[in-house]
């Protein structure tokens, strides 16, 4: 119980910060948002392109676990992980808050399961990671970027927010970790630390080395069919 409080409070908090402490809404924000949807991205900081875009990234790295996680919840995971690709960790706050420990999967994958289960899927992601940081780090003057992001970070609303969302979503990963772990019967601390300690690309990588979700069958399943033979 108190862990489902902390995270509603994390919600609550975070919403408030957002809405009311942050800097002020940039009147310019609503082409900006569009710019970057269309890849209009000529006249934008490169590095706001990057992070714009790893924001989609990291949803589906967070549904990589989550629809595992979700199975067998009070609280079904693909509203939350839809939620995340447009609002971020403002999405998924709730289901960490509604969500029980969930250490096993019982049951058999789909083809929906397997896919966001592949490291193929995790491949894509890293690679896509990777293009947009180079892209951020390697398009145009890096020092003039960054100092103008850190302009944009004090005094928009969009961007400072954007850029605390990215750093919440590199900290909850770890609370879906363990759990999704011990799924996989992998317990390995040094893994568990590494994942927790590198933001996003730990996460990436995990993606891409984790063993398959192991299919299990329900203590019913097996009693039935211990009786059918």
């Amino acid at each position: 119980m108190a862990r489902k409080i902390s995270f509603g409070l994390l919600w609550l908090s975070f919403g408030l910060y957002a809405f009311l402490f942050a800097p002020p809404e940039n009147p310019n924000t609503s082409a900006l948002i569009q710019n970057l949807v269309t890849g209009n991205w000529q006249n934008i900081n490169p590095l706001i392109v990057a992070l714009f875009n790893i924001m989609g990234v990291f949803p589906a790295v967070y549904a990589c676990l989550l629809f595992a996680d979700g199975h067998g919840q009070k609280a079904t995971a693909w509203l939350f992980v839809i939620l995340s690709f447009g609002i971020g960790a403002f999405g998924l706050l709730p289901y960490f808050a509604l969500r029980s420990p969930n250490p096993k999967f019982v049951g058999k994958k789909n083809l929906f399961l397997r896919f966001w289960d592949s490291r193929v899927t995790g491949l894509a992601l890293i690679a896509t990671a990777i293009c947009l940081v180079i892209y951020g780090l390697k398009t145009g003057d890096l020092s003039a970027n960054w100092a103008d992001y850190v302009q944009q970070f004090q005094t928009s609303r969009f961007i400072h927010v954007m850029s605390l969302d990215f750093c919440l979503l590199c900290l909850l990963f770890t609370w879906l970790l363990g759990d999704d772990m011990k799924r996989r019967g992998w317990q390995n601390e040094l893994v568990f630390r590494l994942v927790s300690l590198v933001p996003l690309f730990g996460a990436l990588a995990y993606l891409c080395v984790r063993p398959n979700l192991p299919e299990e069958t329900s203590q019913t399943e097996a009693s039935s069919l211990g009786s059918q033979l």
